[in-house]
């Protein structure tokens, strides 16, 4: 069945550039690595945290959370590097959930692995705000129908918003530590565009979103406004 045959994976590293111990960013107390656990756990799949660390790992147990100080240069290679190990073999289809999404949904969770019956990769979407949209940090997709063509933080003025959830079919995740790095990566740091430039197609679904994504530590406040009015 689908329930067993797939796992959610968070990748939660401490160091983030832009908001050093972001894991631990408390939101209403609770930190935000527990939160996006705690909703990913809400979907009914099997969840496990991948950390670097053992404040975060600490917040969890050794059945649902894996530390692997290896030096990883996305979320998606520690996910690749985690699969590696036999405990997650029991698993064909793998959903990797942003440690900054903690208004993550079980409909993200299983418009991503819709996605997976027609392509290797897959990811969700929601409509953008005029604002975000000319904002050069949010992260924008442009997509024909299904496919995703492109994503990019500087283009302005067009595009999906992009949200932090993918779906990997386990070969295509294996794989994606031997693929070329490409500049376009380097300069948008935006792991997914790997898949694109090595000739993968990203599948897109849309969603209903009215979450939070913590990039920065301001993200927090508004999380706060959104759910303490």
């Amino acid at each position: 069945s689908r329930m067993s045959k797939t796992a959610i994976l968070i990748p939660a590293r401490y160091g983030s550039t832009r908001f050093e111990g972001k894991p631990l960013a408390l939101l209403n107390g609770v930190p935000m690595i527990r939160r996006v656990y705690e909703a990913a756990v809400a979907t009914g799949y099997d969840t496990y945290v991948l950390t670097d660390d053992l404040r975060i790992f600490e917040l969890f147990n050794a059945r649902n959370c894996w530390i692997d100080e290896a030096e990883y240069e996305n979320g998606t290679e520690r996910c690749a590097g985690a699969i590696k190990n036999d405990f997650f073999s029991k698993y064909d289809t793998f959903i990797n959930v942003q440690g900054d999404m903690p208004d993550v949904t079980t409909d993200m969770v299983e418009k991503c692995i819709i996605g997976l019956q027609y392509h290797p990769v897959s990811t969700v979407f929601t409509t953008m705000p005029e604002e975000k949209q000319n904002d050069p940090n949010s992260v924008k997709m442009v997509r024909a129908g299904d496919k995703a063509l492109w994503f990019g933080r500087g283009m302005t003025g067009y595009g999906e918003w992009h949200l932090g959830v993918y779906g990997y079919k386990r070969n295509a995740l294996e794989s994606y530590p031997n693929l070329t790095v490409t500049r376009e990566e380097e300069v948008e740091k935006l792991e997914q565009l790997r898949w694109l430039k090595n000739g993968l197609q990203i599948g897109c679904l849309s969603v209903y979103y009215n979450g939070v994504e913590i990039n920065a530590p301001e993200d927090v406040d508004e999380w706060h406004n959104l759910n303490f009015q």
